[in-house]
């Protein structure tokens, strides 16, 4: 892949949070600018919706509950997965493919589940077909889509919760449609973007020492300690927004954090991942990982096997999405910096 050219400064550094042994998107970041320069600023324009009918949801039935690992081959994306410690694995993922019949329209979720696999199973199966749905609906205001991502997101957290089940859900996914591609997350699941060669983080950990996360719980009447070098909101969850969490609804939100901007030629491929990943591999080396593997789902099932041998006893999911095939064509014209955060959207 060609060098990256010159570029705008670095972002502000990012707190993660949350676990001891976990490394900050700040760790990620400073490397990478010895090694290759940023593109060019990115500009998100305005983008018109077609209406959409209510997609399905393609799922492959697996015996993930019961088997340690499974891997994915499928159209466009690979998936490699590995169970932790835990009895019963609880990370999940979730697929839609040619939406409304278009091949260049899908949606992706990756699942790290708490308390069980209600509110990852039910995300899964849900969240997208929320998404579908909410699109029918939004009117014509600039941000449509990041409205209907964000009403996804709470509609099935509230419909969930409407179950009376104690269980919890992190998720990260991205849509692309009509050219744009957007990401949204709650909770700690990442999202990695190679942009020829170069690892841009796209998502923010919701974990309970980033100050903004620490304001707004404490606001809330709860509270925000540390126990072994973890940080907790009310001496329990290590992360600040999910799905799901049903006694703990007033600090745990689910609103998502949402960013656009239009697919361009020097995207190479999305890494998304739950935390069993990027607690032990940052950014750039799992980029370099899937570069030199050059087999899409090689690559993920090496990445599964470096975070276990550096310790994680973690539930490990990684997902590699090949970018260029949502491609509707060469947008030469749109420069693409993913260093400066305006494009970062938080609805909370």
């Amino acid at each position: 892949m060609a060098i990256m050219s010159p570029t705008s400064p670095l972002p502000p550094p990012i707190s993660t949070g949350g676990k001891s042994n976990s490394q900050s998107l700040s760790d990620e970041v400073r490397p990478m600018t010895r090694l290759r320069r940023r593109p060019a600023r990115l500009t998100v324009p305005e983008c018109a919706l077609s209406c959409l009918d209510m997609g399905e949801m393609k799922k492959k039935k697996t015996e993930r509950n019961l088997n340690p690992e499974f891997e994915v081959e499928g159209r466009d994306f690979y998936l490699a997965s590995r169970k932790g410690r835990r009895e019963i694995m609880e990370d999940g993922y979730g697929v839609m493919l040619d939406i409304l019949g278009d091949p260049k329209q899908a949606f992706f979720v990756v699942i790290d589940g708490h308390g069980g696999r209600a509110a990852t199973d039910y995300v899964a199966e849900n969240l997208g077909k929320n998404v579908m749905k909410a699109l029918e609906t939004v009117g014509e205001e600039e941000d449509q889509l990041q409205a209907a991502i964000h009403e996804a997101y709470l509609t099935t957290d509230k419909e969930f919760l409407s179950q009376s089940v104690d269980s919890g859900a992190c998720c990260a996914s991205v849509l692309f449609m009509h050219g744009h591609l957007l990401v949204a997350n709650v909770g700690d699941c990442r999202v990695v973007l190679s942009q020829k060669g170069l690892a841009n983080v796209l998502t923010r950990d919701h974990r309970p020492d980033r100050d903004d996360e620490r304001s707004r719980i404490e606001r809330s009447g709860g509270y925000v300690d540390c126990r072994n070098g973890v940080w907790r909101v009310n001496g329990s969850l290590a992360v600040s927004r999910a799905v799901g969490d049903l006694h703990s609804k007033e600090w745990i939100i689910s609103e998502p954090e949402i960013c656009k901007f239009p697919l361009t030629a020097d995207f190479d491929f999305l890494i998304m991942a739950s935390d069993g990943l990027w607690d032990k591999v940052n950014g750039q080396e799992a980029v370099d990982v899937v570069l030199r593997e050059k087999n899409p789902l090689e690559s993920c099932k090496k990445l599964v096997d470096i975070s276990c041998k550096r310790g994680n006893i973690d539930d490990i999911t990684v997902m590699v999405i090949n970018v260029r095939q949502f491609l509707d064509s060469i947008k030469k014209s749109h420069k693409t910096d993913l260093s400066s955060p305006p494009y970062m959207k938080s609805t909370a």
